[in-house]
């Protein structure tokens, strides 16, 4: 048994009388990850309209009292919190994505591709145009209940979620909301059409310290989820007879993790807007970094959609400066390659 777990990868780590199994590969690519997010991280935090040497940032960060006004506006008010809520928004849209890939069994799979975003968007949206009054914690649960009717729905008609009919459904429906968007779109009052087409695209901009709050707040319980059910999540890939005959209650692990995706896609909608793509490509480049269960993919999905969010939002902030581009766009950009290529491989299997 100890040579097979050693064969495997994995090295035991006694701490007390708790024993554990880690591979030394996956965390030295985990840490190679962070360490890249926090050099990304860094250089998105001194580099824009108005640049700051490392020696300001490194100074407003350990005496915020020796710098200007203007600087410490600057970085702790709108780049602080931008880059931090990219980070969070881009680890939610991960773990989502690689959650809802799990629980369907498919690798197309994507809250953004069956509705849910949609759903969300729309539902958002009516609340900034029309009850502007509504506190902003109020928008993720209004976001999640528009997500859950577009997710049931597309469930409803499609009637098996793991099969390819149940991805091609939710692009239906998610094509027939970006219409109704559409027609809001050419017929609202043109402030309110400026507004939707700012948040619609994915900028990061309006991001603030209340909303990264916000937005962590409902982030938790998701997250928690997830990792709570990981490994019942890793016996149910093993079947359906398989993981009753081992305790594993089916329908309750599903509805949780078809919850927790939704969860956390309405909270990432509701606070930078939409945001493609993400939920598809983290989970495929974090089978292909990490190898592992769920627990491996849930962490690497979360830090590759951090890091893709961050790396966008930054190329679409410094590459036209001082013009911005949403990261929803630039992210699109890589996005809809990425799709068409998955699509190419599984092209017997629709």
């Amino acid at each position: 048994m100890k040579r097979a777990v050693h064969r495997a990868g994995f090295r035991p780590l006694a701490m007390g009388s708790t024993r554990l199994l880690l591979r030394p590969a996956a965390l030295k690519i985990a840490a190679f990850i962070l360490f890249i997010l926090l050099t990304l991280g860094l250089y998105s935090l001194s580099r824009g309209s108005f640049p700051l040497p490392s020696s300001t940032w490194a100074r407003a960060l350990l005496a915020p009292e020796q710098i200007g006004e203007q600087q410490r506006f600057i970085l702790f008010d709108i780049r602080l919190p931008r880059i931090l809520m990219a980070l969070l928004c881009g680890a939610m849209l991960g773990l989502a994505g690689a959650a809802m890939q799990s629980i369907t069994r498919n690798g197309l799979a994507d809250p953004g591709l069956i509705g849910v975003k949609e759903g969300a968007c729309i539902v958002v949206l009516a609340l900034i145009l029309f009850f502007p009054a509504i506190g902003l914690a109020w928008r993720p649960l209004a976001g999640m209940l528009g997500g859950v009717l577009v997710a049931l729905l597309v469930l409803a008609l499609a009637r098996d979620c793991s099969r390819p009919r149940f991805i091609l459904i939710g692009i239906g429906v998610s094509w027939t909301l970006a219409a109704a968007v559409g027609i809001f779109m050419t017929t609202a009052d043109v402030r309110d059409v400026q507004t939707a087409m700012i948040w619609l695209s994915g900028s990061l901009h309006a991001a603030t310290w209340p909303l990264l709050a916000v937005a962590f707040c409902w982030a938790l319980p998701g997250a928690l989820i997830l990792f709570c059910t990981a490994r019942a999540a890793d016996v149910a890939l093993l079947g359906d007879r398989t993981a009753i005959g081992l305790g594993v209650r089916l329908p309750q692990l599903t509805l949780l993790r078809f919850f927790a995706p939704v969860l956390l896609t309405s909270a990432s909608v509701s606070c930078v807007g939409s945001l493609g793509f993400v939920g598809l490509m983290a989970p495929h480049m974090a089978r292909f970094v990490l190898r592992g269960g769920q627990v491996a993919l849930l962490c690497g999905s979360a830090l590759i959609g951090a890091l893709l969010v961050l790396a966008t939002d930054t190329l679409g902030r410094l590459a036209f400066a001082p013009l911005q581009i949403p990261a929803g766009i630039v992210i699109a950009l890589v996005g809809c390659p990425f799709f068409i290529a998955l699509l190419w491989r599984r092209r017997d299997a629709l």
